[in-house]
Order: C-alpha cells, then structure tokens, then sequence
C-alpha cells in the first residue's frame, strides 16, 4: 500500500538527518522504525492498564498488604536478593 503523508519541515528534517547519519538506508526505514516503536510503546502500556486493573481487582477482593516500612524493607531485600541470583528478572518487574 502506498500512502502519502505531510510532514512538518521540522519532522522532514528529522527523518533526513536519521537517513544522513547512516543509521537508515531511507525514509521509510525511519517511519517503520517509529510505529514499531509506537507499537512496543502501546503493548506496553495496555499491559500496564492491564496489571493496574489485576492489582484494583485484588485489592476490592482484600487480598492487598499493607504498605509500611517493614513492607518495603522485605521488598528492598528481595530485590537485593534476587540480583545477585541466577534467577531471571520477574518480567512484572523490568521496564
């Protein structure tokens, strides 16, 4: 499909100077590349909305901790703990 978009001089600029750099071959490497990244960006955050409405859904059902200082400090521990294992990173964890 072909299709045919207006960019601002700013945005065209851009795109020539990613093209001039020699990172893309073209223009349209760089717009593919941007709604890949676009993409990512969207998954991610509709599996964010996703585990903010698990973690609203857990705690209307009481199944929240109290968050204290003692809370945080078995976190902080676990954390440490968990980086200086083999374990790989709990992917609810990563950015």
């Amino acid at each position: 499909m072909t299709m045919h978009i207006n960019l601002s001089p700013e945005m065209e600029s851009f795109i020539k100077g990613k093209v001039t750099s020699g990172f893309y071959g073209n223009a349209t490497e760089v717009i593919r590349d941007a709604i890949r990244r676009m993409q990512a960006e969207e998954s991610r955050t509709q599996a964010w909305l996703a585990a903010i409405q698990k973690g609203d859904a857990e705690l209307d059902r009481g199944e929240g901790l109290a968050y204290t200082p003692e809370t945080l400090n078995e976190i902080t521990e676990a954390a440490i703990a968990g980086r200086h294992s083999n374990e790989p990173a709990n992917p609810d964890v990563r950015p």
